[in-house]
């Protein structure tokens, strides 16, 4: 449709930033061809779509309604990913950092929804999957912990904190946009 219209530009930077800080072992491990493949895929992805919506369809970015402001989310983040990791070295503060973010990259897109009132049924589309994605880590990590006895807190306990933000979107995915109708959150009086 050649439009970013409900899109937050804010969120998608912060999934720019979630992968450059946790891809950042391309520098120095190899692991395999495809993990090196997919790790630059889902750089450029994430570069050219922030290029898409602030550069090249910006007539139809709304940064009015896109003002969840950054710096709520990135210094906690920050300040968590200094104090919680699993070791104190510089590729491994900015893993964790990179899970921490992942865990509220989605919250100005939220807020965006929240702030407007409603959301396109493409974009309810995106965030449906986006979401989906996430909870099907949990599905993973219960097997990786039942096959291969392997569980890491960290990712672990973001990954549930993303699904949680994720629950009520879901239940408003299910109750109105499989059912056909717009997504559209009841305004306060």
């Amino acid at each position: 449709s050649k439009s970013c219209a409900g899109i937050s530009g804010k969120s998608q930077i912060l999934f720019a930033l979630v992968f450059t800080t946790r891809y950042l072992d391309l520098f120095t491990t190899f692991i395999s061809v495809y993990n090196t493949v997919m790790k630059v895929i889902f750089l450029i992805c994430a570069y050219i779509t922030v290029y898409m919506i602030y550069v090249k369809f910006r007539k139809t970015f709304d940064s009015e309604n896109d003002s969840f402001r950054l710096e709520f989310l990135l210094v906690p983040v920050t300040g968590l990913s200094f104090l919680e990791n699993h070791s104190f070295t510089p590729l491994e503060i900015l893993w964790t950092f990179s899970i921490y973010l992942e865990s509220v990259a989605i919250l100005p897109q939220l807020f965006m929804i929240s702030k407007t009132g409603e959301a396109e049924t493409i974009t309810t589309h995106y965030l449906f999957f986006l979401g989906l994605y996430r909870a099907l880590y949990i599905a993973n990590w219960v097997w990786r912990y039942y096959t291969e006895n392997f569980y890491d807190q960290i990712a672990v306990v973001s990954g549930v904190v993303q699904t949680i933000f994720y629950c009520d979107f879901f239940y408003l995915y299910v109750t109105k946009v499989l059912k056909g109708k717009k997504l559209s959150l009841p305004m306060p009086v």
